[in-house]
């Protein structure tokens, strides 16, 4: 009994050996090292509209002292992605960055098409099998691969800055259920400060999307963005480095 047990112990902590090291491993290029101009690679701009909306501005910017991303929304669209290593993110995975709304969307009302607008969200990119999409959703999701070109994600978490929803609300996108969205931060109270937020990506998508087995799909990308072509009106925002880390009591435990 007592060897059986070492032996699981001795595969329990290789497990979270592992995690930790996936966490890790999952870097993300940071702006703080960057020079001025355009994000460094791989960061990269995407737009399922090509050239039918304006671009949402995305400039590396010296901000406080340190070099930041500056997004700058003005009747546009836009999304700032990086891939990661495609992996399922183990419970205890965390997202960790900072980030600061100057210019807030104030017509924004995220329940519906017309107001479905955001000054700044920060959102992870995971490879839901397709079978798990409703019909509407898998539709929507092969003509925006098919208009953009692009390898969009079949499920989408991002937390988001809103002027009115409160904090902690979790709902669904007004166009479509791949997309659910998180409020960290809500109102004008902390305009122009630098906010710090760590978020557990793993519960928060069990939160969010209520999967029926209860796992979690692996996580293939990071995204940075801000969108007012809905409400026509423009925000202003700046996001630090983003990174992975473990939190300090994620353990496995024995039965």
């Amino acid at each position: 009994m007592k060897q059986l047990r070492w032996r699981w112990q001795r595969g329990a902590a290789g497990l979270l050996a592992a995690c930790l090291g996936w966490a890790q491993a999952q870097t993300v290029a940071p702006f703080s090292s960057a020079p001025p101009g355009d994000p460094p690679a791989p960061w990269r701009v995407v737009s399922v509209f090509k050239d039918k909306k304006p671009l949402t501005s995305f400039q590396i910017a010296e901000v406080d002292g340190g070099k930041v991303l500056r997004v700058e929304a003005q009747k546009s669209y836009g999304t700032l992605v990086h891939a990661l290593a495609k992996a399922s993110p183990a419970p205890g995975t965390l997202l960790r960055w900072r980030w600061r709304l100057d210019e807030p969307l104030l017509n924004t009302d995220l329940r519906v098409k017309r107001g479905d607008d955001s000054p700044l969200k920060v959102c992870v990119l995971f490879d839901l099998p397709m079978d798990q999409l409703g019909f509407m959703d898998r539709q929507l999701l092969r003509a925006g691969r098919a208009m953009s070109g692009e390898a969009l994600p079949s499920a989408t978490l991002c937390y988001v800055w809103d002027h009115a929803m409160p904090v902690g609300t979790v709902l669904k996108n007004a166009f479509t259920a791949s997309l659910r969205m998180i409020v960290l931060d809500s109102g004008e109270q902390r305009l122009r400060q630098w906010v710090m937020h760590e978020r557990d990506i793993h519960a928060d998508f069990l939160r969010a999307f209520n999967p029926e087995n209860g796992t979690v799909p692996a996580l293939e990308g990071v995204l940075i963005g801000a969108d007012a072509d809905n409400t026509a009106d423009r925000s202003l925002g700046f996001v630090g480095d983003i990174a992975f880390g473990r939190t300090a009591t994620a353990s496995v435990s024995a039965p």
